[in-house]
């Protein structure tokens, strides 16, 4: 599978699924041990730089489409005898793999799946709950940055009165961050979910509870003042730069795009560190972040003026300021030993 995915072979990547189907093999370990292991394969390819981001894309792809030709075939097929589960990303995820697996083994095991895809709003979500009452809503996310539309889904989905499983590298090591935004569950990856589910039904959710009662440290409205800031925070610093290092005047406009694009990404992991008041969550992404930027030949280092730059701006902010010497210290003191994907 490996290897026709990498020649960009779909016919024969859909193939090697198939045929692995009709000699027996279990569709579920098709999808989890070897599609999903493929695919994770390929993220950590590209992280070390050996794929491309075009590779990665095609690569995704044709996962996508064996995954859909799995779930067609005659001797997968079943019917719902279980129970409806709805299966969505938390909007502004376009990482939509994982939960396109959960999707199909819930199916396999015997669920009536609603499966809504990437990048799904609260409203839309909840809209689709009052239509259909499942019983269970199952939420996946990859970037810590969409934490915070994570909590504002979840929570929703409880007012609404349906219970929500998560899972995804965005609820972080042990699922911390979903007991943080107050999920009613949390799984590993897609067995676990749905043995979670097949356990029994999810608690019913706390009439009355607001998306505030689970984080009351963002009553400083570091966070928000953060978020808001975003636009203005990625020019200043690109400035600050600017004046610091001449030679960046005479980057080329793509040089200078991309130089943009990492400045806002550094910026919203502090704000997600912001809103969990976690720092190690703005601390592994800078380790991971090193790790990507020296398999490309940049020294991990060359994000510390940046972070001074961003001290310099937030120095009004207690908790900001502390994350970002907290970030820096730990990128100066223990450069990453690999570049693992983040997400």
């Amino acid at each position: 599978m490996w290897e026709s995915v990498m020649a960009f072979d779909e016919a024969a990547a859909v193939g090697t699924v198939l045929r692995a189907l009709d000699a027996g093999t279990d569709a579920e370990d098709l999808l989890l041990d070897v599609i999903a292991s493929v695919q994770g394969r390929v993220g950590r390819e590209w992280a070390a730089n050996r794929v491309t981001v075009a590779q990665e894309h095609a690569a995704t792809a044709i996962n996508e489409r064996a995954v859909a030709a799995l779930a067609l075939h005659p001797s997968v097929r079943r019917a719902a005898t279980r129970g409806r589960v709805t299966v969505a990303c938390v909007d502004g995820e376009w990482h939509a793999l994982p939960a396109r697996l959960l999707a199909e083994v819930l199916r396999i095991r015997g669920w009536r799946v609603d499966y809504l895809g990437a990048q799904v709003s609260a409203a839309h979500l909840v809209a689709h709950l009052h239509r259909t009452g499942p019983d269970a809503v199952a939420l996946s996310g990859s970037l810590a940055t969409r934490l915070p539309a994570a909590h504002a889904t979840v929570t929703a989905c409880q007012a609404a009165g349906i219970p929500v499983i998560v899972g995804g590298a965005a609820f972080g090591p042990g699922g911390r961050y979903a007991r943080l935004l107050g999920a009613d569950s949390w799984a590993s990856d897609a067995r676990a979910a749905a043995d979670e589910l097949a356990r029994g039904p999810l608690p019913r959710p706390r009439p009355g509870h607001q998306a505030v009662d689970d984080l009351p440290h963002l009553s400083d409205q570091e966070y928000t003042l953060v978020a808001r800031s975003r636009p203005r925070l990625v020019r200043a610093v690109f400035a600050g730069l600017e004046d610091a290092y001449p030679a960046m005047r005479d980057y080329t406009e793509v040089q200078r795009e991309r130089t943009a694009e990492d400045l806002a990404h550094i910026v919203d992991f502090l704000g997600a560190a912001l809103y969990t008041g976690d720092e190690d969550l703005f601390r592994d992404f800078l380790l991971w972040t090193a790790a990507v930027l020296e398999a490309r030949g940049v020294p991990g280092a060359s994000m510390l003026p940046a972070l001074e730059q961003l001290q310099r701006e937030l120095h009004d902010f207690p908790r900001a300021t502390a994350t970002l010497r907290s970030g820096a210290a730990r990128l100066t003191a223990a450069p990453s030993a690999g570049p693992e994907p983040y997400a």
